[in-house]
């Protein structure tokens, strides 16, 4: 078991974050963040707050889905000569309904290393607390945004009965879909 943080260079981190708890991030992840020269986030404002918080100095560019065709190939030159990146997203685990998949993806096609450093993940958190069942679950990320579209996919998701169903929602329109669900279901 490796006990501390080892520089390696033209390696991709992908660091978990804490979900609303600052106490829930690990102490491998705080390391990797000091250590690296270079930290994607989704929203620099949001990760700023956490860097600062832990008084890592660690710069800061934005990563998300608004700007990937643009950052995605200046990472990837970055890390072929040598740079060592940590990739985060405002809350969890990057990747996971979120566009630091497009980033991986890339390094896996061209043979940079990944490692991954395990945080907190709202769907399994969810779960966990929820009491339902963990043995068989489907993860369906974000439903569209769009009403129709919406009642469509939950129409689909009623099928599983014999599974739990995870999926995230923005706030906004939360209410909307828990009104959805009850009339369809």
């Amino acid at each position: 078991m490796q006990l501390d943080f080892e520089r390696k260079k033209g390696c991709l981190y992908v660091v978990g974050t804490p979900i609303g708890n600052l106490a829930d991030i690990s102490e491998r992840a705080l390391d990797v963040l000091a250590e690296v020269e270079l930290v994607a986030a989704e929203d620099t404002r949001v990760s700023g707050r956490l860097l600062r918080h832990f008084d890592i100095q660690t710069p800061l560019i934005s990563f998300h889905e608004h700007n990937v065709a643009q950052r995605l190939p200046g990472l990837l030159e970055r890390l072929a000569r040598g740079t060592q990146i940590a990739l985060v997203s405002d809350a969890g685990m990057p990747c996971i309904s979120d566009p630091g998949v497009d980033l991986v993806r890339a390094c896996r096609e061209r043979n940079i290393e990944v490692i991954v450093i395990p945080g907190p993940t709202a769907a399994v958190t969810a779960l966990v607390g929820s009491g339902l069942r963990s043995d068989q679950f489907t993860f369906v990320g974000f439903l569209p945004a769009k009403g129709k579209s919406r009642r469509e996919a939950l129409a689909r998701l009623l099928t599983l009965t014999s599974q739990s169903v995870i999926l995230y929602e923005a706030p906004h329109r939360l209410r909307r879909t828990l009104t959805d669900l009850a009339r369809i279901g």
